[in-house]
């Protein structure tokens, strides 16, 4: 059973957090991004964002119906918001994306782009009626009909909140990408190479002077990203 608190001296590195101001730190509720990824609520309106200056401050936006994730009205102080999530706060809206250092960071967007979000494709399932569901990457499931027209590892663009697909962003050479893990997080690059192994090794992405493997590739197409600074 998950406990509510972790320690600040365990929290994930890619938290912006100190680590040495208080013994506990709040964790978000078990959902569909890891702990690396996301950050509960009520830690990035009050200590990322500074819009609150007290947890009860937070749960008075919330429960006020002021706080949306994805278009969506969120209650609970621990939800996470997690890799490409939009955070809309009124009429403020925010794209949580990896700085250089592969830290979370909820960079301001205009209302067109908090409309739409981007998800990658983690896997595909065959369910009843011969239908696939695809599984994407913050927990969605979209189902759909032709299952050969995707792959694991493309992108889909959705519409928010309705969860329409806009844009089929396939994976491949070419492709524009967002580097989420490894020596070059939080950068764009195209893919130069795509080398499937033939074996229990990881499948490897190479760019323009350097390569990773595919679990860090984010591939995103011509859509606009707010990227953190690299002095950051």
């Amino acid at each position: 059973m998950s406990s509510n608190h972790l320690k600040r001296l365990a929290m994930p590195r890619s938290w912006p957090l100190p680590r040495k101001t208080t013994v506990w730190v709040t964790r978000p509720t078990p959902g569909a991004h890891s702990l690396e990824h996301c950050m509960p609520i009520t830690l990035v309106v009050r200590d990322v964002l500074g819009l609150a200056q007290t947890a009860r401050e937070v749960r008075f936006i919330l429960h006020n119906e002021m706080a949306k994730i994805d278009g969506r009205v969120v209650k609970d102080p621990r939800r996470g918001v997690g890799l490409m999530d939009v955070l809309s706060l009124g009429d403020d809206h925010y794209r949580c994306v990896l700085d250089h250092r592969g830290r979370l960071r909820y960079r301001a967007i205009s209302a067109e782009e908090a409309a739409w979000k981007i998800c990658r494709i983690e896997g595909k399932t065959t369910i009843k009626g011969g239908k696939t569901q695809l599984n994407l990457h913050d927990g969605r499931n979209i189902i759909v009909d032709d299952a050969q027209a995707y792959s694991t590892g493309d992108s889909l663009k959705l519409g928010l909140p309705e969860q329409n697909v806009l844009e089929h962003i396939r994976f491949g050479e070419g492709t524009r990408c967002y580097l989420i893990g490894g020596g070059h997080v939080g950068s764009m690059a195209d893919v130069k190479e795509y080398v499937v192994k033939r074996s229990s090794m990881p499948n490897e992405v190479n760019f323009d002077g350097f390569g990773t493997v595919a679990r860090n590739v984010f591939a995103i197409g011509s859509a606009p990203l707010p990227l953190s600074e690299v002095n950051e």
